[in-house]
């Protein structure tokens, strides 16, 4: 049996409905079954916004949406959901390394797989179909067209994305 590598999108809502969803990844087993009925995500470190766990904090729900690659369905699973740093949990997520500094722990209501025609349409599995790197903006042109970051330039965001990488996985 191979160990395959995945990823979740994390959704999740603030108090007044604005949504959010996050990506989530690691190693096989990065998402730790604790029981029959829940999960719990490490947060890795990232690009320190804290945007689902303040939402999670907010309204104690959160939707996930399991992507493995080369898989055409998906899995969707709802429910309660909570913050924790206990670390009697923590110590327990380590597929990235080291223990995390918080958890997103999330008490499953409903489990479901998804229907795998939007993988098939998209290509997402197929480079061949892939837009070539030069067609589409880079993330430093995406994070420099904010409006709310007008002192940055194209070198600083690079930078910032290079150095991110290089010291979160060292």
């Amino acid at each position: 049996m191979h160990a395959t590598p995945a990823l979740v999108l994390v959704a999740s809502a603030d108090a007044e409905g604005n949504c959010d969803v996050s990506p989530r990844g690691g190693p096989a087993g990065f998402v730790a079954v604790l029981d029959t009925r829940t999960v719990a995500i490490p947060d890795a470190t990232g690009h320190k916004r804290l945007d689902t766990l303040q939402n999670v904090v907010a309204t104690g729900r959160a939707g996930l949406l399991f992507v493995i690659p080369g898989r055409t369905t998906t899995l969707r699973v709802n429910g309660r959901a909570c913050v924790s740093t206990r670390p009697e949990l923590l110590s327990q997520l380590t597929a990235v390394g080291k223990p995390p500094a918080s958890a997103l722990v999330l008490g499953i209501e409903e489990v479901y797989p998804h229907c795998p025609k939007s993988l098939l349409r998209s290509g997402a599995w197929k480079p061949e179909q892939w837009l070539p790197a030069d067609a589409q903006p880079t993330s430093a042109e995406v994070t420099l067209a904010q409006p709310r970051m007008p002192e940055l330039t194209i070198a600083d965001i690079e930078q910032a994305e290079a150095d991110s990488l290089k010291y979160r996985y060292e």
